[in-house]
């Protein structure tokens, strides 16, 4: 038992030291007057290959659901005032 008691805590003490997306702690917080608008959120996606097919605002970001060049949904979030792709951001 002592074996696996060492391993254990560490990684417990990795998980409580990892910061979590979901923390409301780690959201965003841009002032809503430096956002960019929904069309220029989209403008800057088209450009970068993606199709916009629905773009609303969730937990101080932009959710945004695109299709890529293959064809491929992807619902993802998009920084507020960059337009930058936040993978992960709310998983």
């Amino acid at each position: 038992m002592r074996k696996f008691l060492a391993p254990a805590l560490a990684l417990l003490f990795i998980a409580l030291a990892t910061p979590g997306y979901a923390d409301p702690a780690q959201r965003l917080n841009v002032p809503r007057d430096q956002w960019l608008s929904p069309a220029q959120i989209s403008e800057k996606l088209t450009a970068q290959g993606y199709k916009v097919t629905e773009i609303e605002t969730d937990d101080g970001a932009y959710e945004v659901d695109l299709i890529d060049k293959n064809g491929t949904r992807i619902e993802t979030h998009v920084h507020p005032a960059t337009g930058e792709l936040l993978i992960g951001y709310d998983d």
